[in-house]
């Protein structure tokens, strides 16, 4: 059976602030575990106004305070942000906080306009070439110590925590395939070439001491709702995020507006629905069919569902119904 999971963007919607935003991801971290979803994860973003998990580690621990056996992890860390060593002293922490619980995804993209990349870095002297040595030091520093060793992360060595290769292009799944972890695929927001980047992952896959055999997590939007008129209206929230994106205007997530559809463009359309086709949308029964032909086409071994809803108890209902799936 397929596992289901949830990435919570930690959204700040129109007339909410960050601390709103944090408080809602509390209280949906809490469902998700009563309802069984294996695994909870939130993404750096930074200079976005509309997402509030920019110290990603730092809510990690908010969210581990208030649940005992989810998985919680980044889905992901930006890895050329940051020097590898602070990151395994992060997680190292979370892992001594919440022990077998914490994964980390592991990310090359610098999620963010390079201007703030470059206030993040304060130099552009690491980029993301140096990403798979990167993701190798870090590997190193959740292991245990060696004799000898100079640096060690503490708290972070002996962890071995879960580490992921998240991408959307062929790279990081030629990565993750050679270095033997699971794949998790942003086919959420960026579908175009998941078919590919599955196949190659598959194809080049080589066991290690973390994994013995291709896992592959695929990002997918869910929209469910007791009809499939309100799903449908739900969904505008994020259409509106993601056009707004598209033409450089960021901001908080927007309520959901009748009609959106018919103020975009051809062009519009034709872009998010091309970004978006990896979405259900509906009632349980339709979602359910969607979910299981993706499933299907894709054999994804983990749905990581994203449902950008700017109602926190429309979001909590999307959840429950999803849950309760027969997938």
């Amino acid at each position: 059976m397929t596992a289901l999971s949830i990435l919570d963007l930690v959204p700040v919607t129109e007339g909410s602030t960050p601390a709103d935003a944090l408080r809602n991801a509390q209280d949906l971290v809490q469902l998700a575990e009563r309802l069984g979803f294996t695994r909870y994860w939130v993404a750096e973003h930074h200079n976005m106004a509309g997402i509030a998990s920019a110290a990603t580690a730092v809510v990690i621990g908010h969210l581990g305070q208030v649940t005992s056996r989810i998985r919680l992890g980044a889905g992901g860390i930006m890895l050329p942000n940051h020097a590898p060593l602070v990151i395994a002293e992060q997680f190292g922490t979370l892992a001594e906080l919440y022990p077998g619980r914490i994964d980390l995804g592991l990310g090359r993209a610098p999620g963010t306009d390079q201007r703030t990349a470059q206030a993040l870095r304060r130099t552009l002297r690491g980029t993301v070439d140096d990403f798979p040595q990167d993701v190798l030091e870090l590997r190193n520093y959740l292991r245990p110590p060696q004799p000898g060793q100079a640096v060690v992360a503490t708290p972070g060595a002996g962890t071995d925590i879960p580490l992921w290769i998240l991408g959307s292009s062929l790279y990081g799944a030629g990565l993750a395939a050679q270095l033997g972890l699971p794949f998790a695929f942003a086919s959420h927001f960026a579908p175009d070439y998941m078919e590919m980047a599955i196949a190659l992952y598959r194809e080049r896959f080589q066991p290690s001491e973390q994994l013995q055999a291709p896992y592959v997590m695929l990002g997918y939007n869910v929209f469910a709702a007791d009809s499939d008129e309100q799903a449908q209206l739900l969904q505008t929230s994020m259409l509106q995020s993601f056009a707004r994106l598209r033409r450089g205007q960021p901001g908080k997530m927007p309520p959901p507006l009748p009609g959106f559809a018919e103020s975009l463009t051809a062009a519009e359309r034709q872009g998010l629905a091309e970004m978006t086709r990896c979405t259900a949308v509906g009632s349980a029964e339709t979602v359910a069919r969607e979910m299981r032909e993706f499933i299907a086409a894709t054999g994804a071994d983990e749905l990581m569902l994203v449902s950008h809803i700017y109602d926190h108890q429309a979001r909590r209902r999307c959840l429950e119904l999803v849950a309760g799936l027969d997938l």
